[in-house]
């Protein structure tokens, strides 16, 4: 059971019976271990919504190093992306739909370098700032499927094939179809889904319009940008490791559909 101390980010019971099996590691009663797991996972969760540095952890919580060193271990072996795919997949069929998408929306955001992140920090021209590109695939649920970070001046069409595997790896090789702005014209993006039985389509601004438009499809991944701009921890690029903010990210994802599927509590 989850160690609860009274925080937004505190995991319920029944989100934990959830959530354990796929953050346990080890036995959850192995000698070694001085505090529980759900005490662990609400203060990573805490981290990443509020944007505090590990350090400022708030004492009630696990000790900082603690935390860092099971989130490391959560990292490396990509938990929170194997629980994500399960929670995407429940989240589909509540809201009626296949288990696993046959479409998705391709896209990417540049997040703002710091000192920590500056060793891989690049200058997108387009968005006028320094710092670090995070490449996403969303479901037309708005859900996350994949996740690429690189440079800020890493092109857009350059992920495609990176993406596209991802995807296919975890959906089965269901997904037919990826929906795109202009930023993945060419035949090189093309070539690149198709190896992967995935058909890249464009969809562009009307012509003569200028400034944000909102297009058809392409406006779910822009709403998933928005939701995970809510988790401060996402608004800079503070991470020394590029896996760190792609983990973070499926991270982020896995709080917003805990919250969105069947854990929490009904009245009576």
């Amino acid at each position: 059971m989850a160690q609860q101390v009274g925080y937004p980010s505190d995991v319920t019971d029944a989100e934990w019976a959830f959530v354990a099996p796929y953050l346990a590691l080890v036995r959850e009663d192995a000698p070694q271990r001085q505090h529980s797991l759900g005490a662990l996972f609400n203060a990573v969760r805490y981290l990443v919504k509020t944007g505090c540095g590990w350090r400022y952890l708030p004492h009630d919580l696990p000790p900082w190093p603690t935390v860092y060193q099971q989130w490391a271990r959560w990292r490396d072996n990509r938990c929170s992306e194997h629980l994500l795919a399960d929670l995407r997949e429940l989240a589909r069929v509540l809201a009626g739909r296949p288990a696993e998408a046959t479409a998705v929306i391709l896209d990417s955001r540049t997040i703002q370098t710091t000192p920590e992140s500056g060793a891989r920090a690049g200058y997108d021209g387009a968005k006028g700032r320094k710092g670090s590109k995070v490449h996403v695939a969303v479901d037309t649920l708005g859900h996350l499927l994949a996740a690429v970070v690189t440079p800020a001046n890493e092109p857009d069409r350059g992920q495609v094939a990176a993406l596209c595997e991802q995807v296919q790896r975890v959906t089965g090789q269901k997904v037919q179809l990826a929906y795109v702005d202009q930023g993945y014209t060419g035949e090189e993006a093309e070539y690149a889904a198709a190896v992967h039985d995935i058909d890249l389509q464009v969809i562009a601004k009307p012509q003569g319009q200028a400034g944000f438009v909102l297009l058809p499809r392409r406006w779910v991944v822009e709403r998933s940008f928005g939701w995970a701009a809510r988790f401060r921890r996402l608004a800079r690029d503070y991470e020394r490791l590029a896996r760190t903010m792609q983990q973070f990210h499926f991270l982020v994802f896995v709080s917003l559909l805990l919250a969105k599927t069947a854990f929490q509590p009904t009245s009576p």
